[in-house]
């Protein structure tokens, strides 16, 4: 069932994280579905990247989040699909819960896909390439899988958007829904604000 582990792995009763209703198909129109990146200081820090396909958001966890440099090829470790409207999504899951810790929207907006495959095929057939149409990911990306059904690795094509001299994680690291920084989400939600703050810019 879609979503069957997502809700297996959490007490909803606890977290305040989304249950999800039955998936739906929704279009943005033009071909564009929804994407958003959020920022999880869980165990460790780490950014989720999700993208819209047959009613769920299909999510990776990016240990060192997306790079603007092609060079930079990121491991994304594929994870369970998440609701849609977990993309707006930004709080506190509490210690114990699974992936407790703080979550932020860093980015959020549209994708389409580059080639004429649809996703699944795509999907299946291990090689995702796609627009971005963020607040700060913008341009061509990438998603390969390299080993086993988990193992992808995330990077930026080469293109008007890419650049070697940006680092976007440490130039842009508030929320794009509430320009908070991830210590401030903590705070306000009784979240762990030191271990929060280990992701926020020094």
């Amino acid at each position: 069932m879609p979503l069957a582990e997502y809700r297996k792995k959490r007490r909803f009763t606890k977290t305040p994280e989304p249950k999800g209703s039955a998936p739906a198909r929704r279009q943005t129109g033009g071909g564009r579905r929804l994407f958003v990146v959020q920022k999880h200081r869980a165990t460790a820090l780490h950014y989720d990247f999700r993208l819209e396909a047959n009613g769920v958001l299909v999510s990776w966890a990016v240990p060192k989040g997306p790079s603007l440099d092609p060079s930079q090829k990121r491991l994304a470790m594929a994870v369970e699909d998440h609701p849609l409207d977990y993309a707006r999504f930004e709080g506190t899951i509490p210690e114990g819960e699974y992936g407790g810790g703080t979550v932020m929207v860093w980015d959020i907006g549209t994708y389409e896909l580059e080639d004429d495959e649809d996703f699944a095929t795509a999907y299946k057939k291990g090689r995702l390439t796609f627009t971005l149409r963020g607040k700060k990911l913008k341009g061509t990306w990438s998603l390969i899988r390299t080993r086993g059904p988990r193992q992808w690795l995330l990077f930026k094509r080469t293109d008007r958007y890419a650049s070697k001299a940006v680092d976007i994680i440490e130039e842009k690291p508030r929320s794009v829904l509430t320009r908070r920084l991830l210590a401030d989400i903590a705070r306000q939600g009784g979240g762990d604000v030191e271990k929060a703050a280990t992701g926020d810019p020094r």
